[in-house]
């Protein structure tokens, strides 16, 4: 279904464009969850990624992938290996006019303790001190409550995709995204629509939840 949104005119939005980015959870938010895949022929967008991308990269939100893989750490994958998915990711992008920025991934086990895999703020913080982007401006998009509380950490707000992916629902100030949505569609809609106020902060209520209905 074609979506339709307000233009970057109509917005009239405040933060200066280039400097705000919306980070973005890869297996489950950007593209169907296939565990463990480095395939690229079993890489496909989830339903309205395209034109969702588009819609936050005309408003000039920058766009990065921020991912645990496990994999790596597993034994499943080699670090290089997710180049090829990378690129199909970037062809996949492409008929929308859309490339991502950067990809930034968490080559660790939970049981490691590392500082960079989600709910810890580390891939979040790494990509925007090397690309210089402000995180109070940006959002952090995801489908569990880890990828929100990472988010929530590094000082963003935070959409959760409620497609299914969350199963354990364990809540905390940390752990309470700024909008919930039921596609990636309608949380980038609802991004753009809303203008820039301070990152939310622990303890704040404004940021409950919000629920975007279906399209």
């Amino acid at each position: 279904m074609a979506m339709t949104a307000p233009t970057a005119n109509e917005l009239k939005l405040d933060e200066p464009a280039g400097e705000r980015a919306v980070f973005i959870d890869k297996d489950g938010t950007l593209i169907d969850d296939v565990p463990y895949n480095v395939d690229p022929l079993l890489v496909s967008l989830t339903l309205g990624a395209g034109p969702a991308l588009a819609l936050l990269n005309a408003v000039g939100f920058r766009l990065v992938v921020v991912s645990n893989q496990p994999g790596i750490a597993y034994g499943r994958f080699g670090p290089s290996a997710l180049g090829n998915v990378e690129e199909r990711i970037q062809e996949l992008l492409a008929p929308y006019g859309v490339a991502i920025e950067g990809f930034y991934y968490c080559p660790h086990a939970r049981f490691e303790g590392c500082g960079c895999r989600k709910p810890s703020p580390g891939l979040i913080r790494a990509a925007a001190l090397e690309r210089g982007i402000d995180v109070a401006a940006s959002w952090l998009v995801g489908d569990i409550l880890d990828d929100v509380e990472a988010g929530r950490r590094a000082g963003c707000r935070t959409a959760l995709i409620a497609n299914g992916n969350e199963t354990e629902w364990f809540f905390s100030d940390l752990r309470m995204p700024t909008i919930v949505a039921d596609s990636l569609s309608r949380a980038a809609r609802a991004i753009v629509s809303t203008r820039h106020t301070a990152a939310d902060t622990p303890g704040s209520r404004r940021h409950a939840g919000a629920l975007v209905g279906r399209r």
